[in-house]
């Protein structure tokens, strides 16, 4: 299944259309836009079954993995990818871990809380990845991007989450990895498996949006290779989040995929997923993206409900208005407001993926909201009272789902996923939650 000259990076922006050699480690075009991975040939749905009977992976991690089961639909190694050999080589895995455990759950409770029936919500926890979150979705496909064009250095500014994943395949790949921080702003939770893998930790003074700039400035600088999800091949692996719902549902779409919003690489992943897999034929429906983001980081929901000088944010075709975006962090700066909630992992003021994020929305019909910390607190605590565990960010989907049903945005009877993107690193939240009995899940302790 060897397809040479398959694959290749392509501009996101239609008038733009800027294209470049898959080994390309640009994460922009000289014009600024980012770039999509782009593949010409389109894959046959006789690989549903392929990646079905994978599942009895026979020894090979490679159909073990979540992510390189479905390497077929991101072959952008343009391997032979039936060779094992040829896998070995190029492609990079915690021993299959990444994804392995990663499906869509029924969650009774939940659906109760939300008030939707239980047949009608899957909610899928990626935290059961060996890092912790849904990042290793991504960070697998990156690094196997870094390694392919012979990276000694990977490089990224993390909030936690990207840190603890970079950190890891760097260890597992022997190659560097440098983590640049906001100092003081992360959970020393998340941080400590950066330290535990083996990263340096650099410390900038500022928020997230800062160490970003400062992490971008030393991969141009200093032989780094990117993995924020800025980087295309990210997006590669985290569209394997859907494929796998999808695959779970036996491809028939559910009517909403809901996802939190920080970054908005998920919200991007997702689309690119859905648009490949309808124009590839392989679902004749589209799922609509629903992106919840928290109350105090609430750029893409404020920009796309109108909120900001009542014009509503669009892709509207590869034309969004960028002056607005631009007007709308220029008055966050002067107003001094800076991404405030207690969800780290979506605290996030300046998503690089907005365009992305756009097109995605634009492409699914999708919407935007936002919800509360506490609310998303209650969130991330009736998914504990399922049996499974997810972090505070996660409890937005699963508040997002509640909010849009009482808004009748979703309907009752609509199937609806959602992602819980990570499990919890902040110990310290569920016991403030449940030693105070006026929270809605509270089980305070006894003396």
């Amino acid at each position: 299944m060897t397809m040479q000259g398959d694959a290749y990076l392509k501009c996101i922006d239609p008038q733009c259309g800027l294209e470049y050699p898959i080994k390309s480690t640009n994460v922009q075009c000289t014009e600024g836009h980012l770039l999509d991975v782009k593949y010409k040939n389109k894959p046959s749905t006789d690989l549903k079954e392929v990646f079905y009977k994978r599942r009895n992976s026979e020894g090979s991690i490679f159909n073990e993995s979540g992510v390189w089961r479905f390497r077929e639909l991101l072959n952008f190694c343009q391997i032979d990818t039936e060779n094992l050999e040829e896998c070995s080589k190029y492609l990079v895995s915690l021993d299959g871990a990444e994804g392995r455990q990663s499906k869509p759950y029924q969650m009774s409770k939940a659906a109760e809380f939300i008030g939707i029936s239980t047949k009608n919500l899957w909610l899928q926890p990626e935290g059961y990845n060996p890092s912790g979150s849904f990042k290793d979705n991504g960070m697998v496909t990156a690094v196997t991007h870094a390694k392919m064009v012979g990276a000694k250095k990977i490089v990224c500014a993390s909030t936690g989450n990207t840190s603890a994943s970079a950190g890891m395949f760097a260890a597992n790949e022997g190659i560097n990895c440098d983590v640049y921080i906001p100092s003081g702003q992360i959970a020393p939770g998340k941080l400590s498996q950066a330290y535990q893998f083996g990263a340096q930790i650099l410390q900038v003074d500022g928020n997230f949006d800062d160490a970003l700039k400062q992490s971008l400035d030393d991969a141009q600088n200093h032989e780094g290779y990117t993995v924020n999800s800025i980087n295309p091949f990210r997006i590669e692996g985290q569209k394997t989040i859907p494929f796998r719902a999808l695959e779970y549902l036996n491809w028939e779409s559910p009517d909403w995929i809901v996802y939190p919003g920080g970054a908005l690489g998920n919200t991007s992943s997702c689309g690119k997923a859905l648009m490949e897999l309808y124009e590839w034929g392989w679902i004749k429906k589209i799922p609509r993206i629903a992106v919840i983001n928290s109350d105090g980081a609430s750029t893409l929901s404020d920009l796309y409900n109108g909120k900001f000088e009542n014009e509503e944010l669009r892709w509207n075709k590869g034309k969004p208005n960028m002056e607005l975006i631009s007007r709308y962090y220029d008055h966050l700066d002067k107003e001094g407001i800076r991404p405030k909630t207690k969800a780290t992992a979506i605290q996030i003021g300046r998503p690089a993926n907005i365009l992305k994020g756009l097109r995605a929305l634009e492409f699914t019909n999708g919407v935007a909201t936002t919800v509360s910390d506490s609310e998303m607190l209650d969130g991330m605590s009736v998914v504990g009272l399922n049996g499974f565990d997810c972090e505070m960010a996660s409890g937005a989907s699963v508040v997002g789902i509640k909010k849009l049903i009482g808004e009748e945005i979703i309907k009752k009877d609509d199937v609806v996923v959602g992602i819980l993107t990570g499990r919890q690193k902040d110990a310290m939240l569920p016991v403030e939650y449940h030693q105070n009995p006026n929270n809605l899940f509270a089980i305070p302790p006894k003396n």
